[in-house]
């Protein structure tokens, strides 16, 4: 019976029910939460860089490159003005040192000084141009050949000057005289010719040597020289110069010599002709010399203009 007992005890069978969720679980969302991020961190980069000047490009890497020395040596950043590392700053494309607000050049700048650069070139190259139209001129002309060691050309910081000087055989003037010899007022004419090739405007200048007038104080040579350049300038005048081109005539007697050492020299009687620039046309005007205005009609044979009355005295805004 014992036996038949122990057979019939029933048989216990327990089973393990398994979750809903296949065997990788819910781990992939995390994967792809991750993908996404770094995809928007890596378009997020790209326009970034695309909408980042070449400047601050290179400040970014020039900092990226040398941050444990920035750390090392102090300040905030490689810009700092405390740091001995390269840096620009507000212009991270500077590398001599920090930059205050408002120091760093504008493209509207940069582009203004291009454009003076260019006016200044063109300027140069033109009146390089008038300087060889005068020489061949003189060069060229069978009566004025002769004359052509008379005619000093040279550049200067108001532009290209003109000078006739006279001769110990051939002066430009008689003696104490403002009437101008016949071979000088050909020089003059041509050389008024050759000018109107150019819109520069001019100034004219006459000198004379130290020797004292023998007429006293009555009339020197402060009103000779300037009597001689406007005689001059009549003469540029006749050869089709436009005489609103003349900005100024002044005498200056014998105050600036050609030659230095022998102020009795005749080469210091002579008549420059100065082709401004534009640089010293605006210099003239800022000045207070003269307003910017268009000059009045030339004064008749015989009589003063204004800018040669400042120039018959002595005083010394005459002796410059």
């Amino acid at each position: 019976m014992a036996g038949d007992a122990k057979k019939l005890q029933p048989i216990i069978i327990k089973r393990v029910k398994k979750g809903g969720h296949s065997a990788h679980g819910g781990a992939w969302k995390i994967a792809y939460a991750d993908f996404v991020t770094a995809m928007m961190a890596f378009f997020l980069l790209m326009w970034l860089l695309g909408s980042t000047t070449e400047g601050d490009k290179k400040g970014i890497q020039d900092f990226f490159q040398s941050p444990l020395k920035v750390a090392m040596s102090g300040g905030a950043g490689a810009g700092d003005a405390t740091s001995v590392i390269k840096g620009g700053g507000t212009d991270l494309s500077q590398t001599s040192g920090q930059v205050k607000r408002g120091e760093v050049p504008s493209k509207k700048t940069y582009n203004a000084e291009a454009i003076k650069t260019s006016q200044r070139k063109a300027e140069q190259e033109r009146l390089e141009t008038l300087r060889q139209r005068v020489q061949d001129v003189m060069a060229n002309s069978p009566k004025l050949a002769e004359f052509k060691n008379q005619i000093r050309l040279d550049m200067t910081r108001d532009g290209l000057r003109i000078q006739i000087v006279d001769e110990q055989n051939r002066p430009m003037f008689d003696s104490g005289a403002s009437e101008v010899k016949p071979y000088m007022r050909e020089i003059l004419r041509a050389i008024g010719s050759v000018l109107t090739e150019v819109p520069n405007r001019l100034t004219l200048e006459g000198h004379t040597d130290a020797k004292p007038m023998g007429s006293g104080a009555g009339y020197s040579n402060w009103e000779l020289s300037s009597d001689r350049a406007n005689a001059s300038r009549r003469e540029l005048l006749a050869g089709g110069l436009d005489d609103a081109r003349v900005l100024r005539v002044q005498g200056l007697a014998a105050s600036v010599p050609f030659d230095q050492q022998d102020p009795l020299n005749p080469i210091n009687r002579r008549i420059s002709i100065i082709v401004m620039t534009r640089e010293a046309q605006d210099r003239f005007f800022q000045s207070g010399d003269a307003p910017p205005v268009e000059p009045e009609a030339p004064a008749p044979t015989g009589e003063t203009t204004g800018s040669d009355a400042a120039a018959h005295s002595s005083a010394p805004h005459a002796n410059r």
